[in-house]
Formats: C-alpha cells, structure tokens, sequence
C-alpha cells in the first residue's frame, strides 16, 4: 500500500516497519538503510533523541521481518522484487579474509599441536592404563620369577649342604 493513501495522521500512526514497507514500494528500488529511516523519521516527526532510540529497533525489525533483504552494502529491498534464482547473484561479495602474519600463524600451529594433546579421549585413557597395568604385570612377574629362581637356588645350596653333612657322619 502507497503512502499517497494514508493521510498524514494514519501514517504517523503506523508501525516503522511498515512505513518502511510503504516507501520502498513507492519507490520501487532498493535503497540505503539511513535513507529509510530518515524517511520515516520525517514522517513520525522523531526528534534527535527519538531517532537515536529507535534506528537499531528499526534495524532489528527489518532483519527480522521476512518481506525485506539487504542486498549488501546497507541497501534494503522488498524480497518479493528478487526472485529466489537471482538472490544469490545480487547479493555482495563477502568480505575477503585478511592474510594472517608469519608470528600469528605460527602462535595459531602451536595452539593447534596444544590442543591436540590435550584432545584425549575415554578410549584413550583407558587404553594407557592398560598398557601401564601390563607393563607393571610385566615387571612384577619377573620380579616373581626372579625371586622364585633364587629361592630354588637356595634351596638347591641348602640339600647340597645337608648331603654334605651327612657324608661327612
């Protein structure tokens, strides 16, 4: 609907958004945020204070509205004017990413090889314990063993020194 239809009073009555609606269709292009909402704010007669308390509600409310899209670069335009098939080619080129610095992708590698190492799982966890209890399994049944030779030993000594003894009766 064309503001030509509502007198001042009802326009002044209505919502931002839809004044916002309103003159983009009578101007039947996309157009520059700032631009909007000094339109509206004329037509709402906002004083500065009233302008600096509502843009960003204004700004949110055409974010979420589902009749606009911003085409880049701060211009507005109604969804409807764009079918789906050309959204994507009008719409601005993302931004390019800055290069990053030798020192700053080093620092990032190393944060990287950190954060791998503290990336240890359950599995993982539970597959060094058992490696840690084998390995004392290990040692202390050749320790036993150890022990059992010697004792054998021993005991090997003490009949051969019986027998000696008793020779010697």
């Amino acid at each position: 609907m064309s503001l030509k239809n509502y007198s001042h009073e009802e326009s002044k009555k209505l919502s931002m958004i839809e004044l916002a609606n309103a003159i983009m269709l009578d101007e039947k292009k996309a157009m520059n945020f700032k631009d909007v909402f000094e339109q509206i704010a004329n037509i709402k007669e906002f004083s500065d204070a009233d302008k600096a308390a509502n843009i960003a509600q204004f700004y949110t409310d055409l974010n979420v509205d589902g009749r606009f899209i911003t085409i880049g670069s701060n211009m507005w335009g109604l969804k409807r004017w764009y079918p789906v098939e050309t959204m994507d080619e009008e719409v601005a080129a993302a931004p390019k990413k800055k290069k990053k610095t030798k020192k700053k992708k080093k620092e990032e590698e190393s944060l990287d090889l950190v954060e791998e190492e503290l990336d240890i799982v359950d599995e993982d966890i539970e597959e060094m314990a058992d490696d840690f209890d084998d390995d004392e399994e290990d040692e202390f049944d050749a320790d036993l063993e150890e022990d059992l030779e010697d004792e054998d030993d021993d005991d090997d000594e003490e009949d051969v020194e019986d027998e000696d003894t008793k020779d010697k009766k």
